[in-house]
């Protein structure tokens, strides 16, 4: 069959060529995609049918921008995301602690969610004995670091294995505005193109230890205004002139030992953390996930990312996280994991900066 671009693009074509010169109020923008939607609507049956889910599947692409260059890939795409609502509809209805939906990623297969959207797993040999000094300081019964205004916004790391360079501005850019009072973006993209010597391998994974190492011995990480993100492997291009922050020091969480990370968490600041990410996750929209699915040994851990908090819903104890997948997944862009079990590896990894 001949290639054909089927995408919210070419309807926008399609549609702005249709009302030229007519009587079409373009300044109605609801009406404009209402008729986009419908358009697109009619596009998707003519390739796939009137196969059930099919309008769902069309206001799903809508939604979220997709395209598809051939009839081929919207029926792969399709049968992709049939298979996400059948995942969907089989865990829901166990009763779990956590719910799944669609989401951007209710086309993607398995494979290449993990191509492009996690990490290999890395040893962490940096938290085997654990830096972090337990005290006897009562803790607070919850915590959200978020309340004391020194979390920076949810990012999106794109289509790259970067979520350890995100998990490291994440904390570092939290630790700058509790030490200095004010908000910074840092760059993650120096950190890919930068950070290879120590152990970390751009869109292909890294941890935030070795992150931290690479910063204190190079003398600085850039602003994300400096040193922007293009969320692919480049050359390094840092100028120590630029850098923003240094870091001191970094503070190691022994493997597995959540009562560390809880005081971490709960009396210094935000954590860098790692887990693995079981199928079902990248379809997370609430809750407290938990998961019989997942390890926890350094080798399978396969995400970086940023605890800020931990509390209680519905009598199940979980660890608050910032994600790097962009603020329309999950909860605004974070998640509830499941504590006490160091679920999935949640504590494997764990490590925080000292900054200057």
């Amino acid at each position: 069959m001949a290639s054909r671009l089927f995408s919210v693009s070419s309807v926008l074509l399609l549609l702005s060529c249709a009302v030229s010169g007519s009587g079409f109020d373009d300044s109605n923008p609801i009406q404009m995609v209402s008729d986009r939607l419908r358009e697109l609507e009619l596009e998707v049956v003519r390739v796939i049918g009137q196969a059930p889910h099919a309008l769902r599947f069309a206001r799903f692409a809508h939604r979220y921008g997709k395209s598809y260059e051939t009839a081929e890939e919207m029926k792969l795409r399709f049968r992709v995301f049939l298979e996400s609502l059948e995942l969907i509809k089989s865990t829901n209805r166990k009763g779990l602690s956590y719910k799944l939906g669609v989401n951007q990623f209710a086309d993607w297969t398995w494979e290449e969610f993990k191509k492009y959207r996690l990490g290999a797993p890395q040893e962490c040999s940096a938290t085997t004995k654990g830096s972090h000094k337990l005290t006897d300081v009562v803790l607070p019964e919850t915590k959200d670091w978020r309340k004391n205004g020194i979390v920076s916004p949810v990012k999106d790391q794109g289509q790259c294995g970067s979520c350890w360079t995100f998990s490291t501005t994440g904390a570092l850019e939290a630790a700058y505005a509790q030490a200095f009072g004010k908000g910074i973006s840092l760059s993650e993209q120096q950190l890919v193109d930068c950070a290879g010597a120590f152990n970390n391998f751009g869109c292909n994974g890294g941890l935030p230890s070795q992150a931290f190492e690479y910063i204190k011995y190079n003398g600085g990480l850039e602003t994300e205004e400096s040193y922007p993100y293009t969320g692919k492997d480049g050359k390094c291009e840092f100028v120590a002139g630029n850098a923003a922050v240094q870091v001191i020091d970094s503070v190691n969480i022994t493997q597995g030992a959540e009562d560390e990370l809880k005081e971490a968490v709960g009396l210094v600041r935000p954590v860098s953390v790692a887990f693995e990410v079981a199928r079902d996750f990248r379809l997370y929209t609430k809750g407290v996930y938990t998961s019989d699915l997942c390890g926890n040994t350094p080798q399978d851990v396969n995400h970086a990312v940023l605890a800020v908090g931990y509390g209680v819903e519905d009598g199940v104890p979980y660890w608050l996280i910032k994600n790097s997948w962009g603020d329309k997944w999950g909860e605004h862009g974070y998640f509830k994991m499941e504590l006490g079990k160091n679920m999935c590896g949640i504590a494997t990894c764990a490590s925080y900066p000292i900054v200057a």
